[in-house]
């Protein structure tokens, strides 16, 4: 839920406020509150609980593509990168892919220079292999931080500069997993 700094509450509200200005519905948002997952960018998940999880999610709302972290979680965030390790776990245990049930997409993490390059990495994006790459259009870029600013609890001043400089507002290549 979001709680390391106690704020798991407002947390929530945030994410359901930053969802409505993507046009996700209330009714598709699910926070997993569980007590042995604590938000705590030093904490790794278990894979198991959270593989199980994560398959019951899926299950329950008939979903058929999942876009995740890589192992790199983007930002090196333990939890980030657990949820990558569950998903890798229940398409290698349980054959999601193979069986054609459901797919899976990775966003890439890139070094500290292409992550703040902004528009600039489109080129170097396009150029490199990937099996999926959004561009967004300065309009969706702009809905992006619409989205990223209603997490105010989380707007630290580095934060604001992932406003202003993030590819990842601009620019997403991903991999099937």
């Amino acid at each position: 839920s979001g709680n390391y700094y106690k704020q798991g509450e407002i947390r929530k509200k945030e994410l359901e406020q930053s969802c409505c200005v993507l046009g996700i519905p209330a009714s598709d948002v699910t926070v997993i509150d569980h007590r042995d997952l604590p938000d705590d960018p030093a904490v790794e998940w278990d894979t198991q609980l959270l593989a199980t999880l994560v398959l019951k999610h899926i299950e329950a709302k008939n979903i058929n593509l999942v876009v995740t972290f890589d192992a790199g979680g983007v930002s090196g965030h333990a939890n980030h990168i657990s949820l990558y390790t569950a998903v890798r776990y229940n398409v290698c245990k349980l054959l999601w892919v193979p069986l054609g049930w459901c797919r899976v997409l990775v966003l890439e993490s890139v070094n500290l220079c292409r992550k703040y390059i902004s528009f600039l990495d489109v080129l170097i994006s396009c150029l490199l292999p990937r099996d999926a790459l959004f561009i967004l259009t300065e309009e969706e870029t702009e809905q992006a931080k619409s989205a990223m600013r209603c997490h105010r609890s989380q707007l630290l001043w580095f934060r604001q500069l992932y406003l202003l400089f993030s590819r990842y507002l601009v620019v997403n290549s991903l991999r099937l997993l």
